[in-house]
C-alpha cells in the first residue's frame, strides 16, 4: 500500500480526525503563529 494511500486512511479514521482537528486548534492560537513566523523567520536567513 503506497504511503499516501496509508495517510489518507490514517486521516479518515476517529484518531486521524481528532489529531487533525487539534492540530487546526493550535494554528488558530495567535502564539503558536508567532512561533512558527519566528521559525520560519531563521530558517529563511540561513
Amino acid at each position: 500500500m503506497p504511503i499516501i494511500d496509508r495517510i489518507r486512511t490514517f486521516l479518515a479514521s476517529p484518531q486521524g480526525r481528532r489529531l487533525t482537528e487539534q492540530g487546526r486548534r493550535m494554528a488558530a492560537d495567535p502564539r503558536n503563529q508567532q512561533r512558527a513566523r519566528g521559525l520560519l523567520a531563521r530558517l529563511r536567513r540561513r
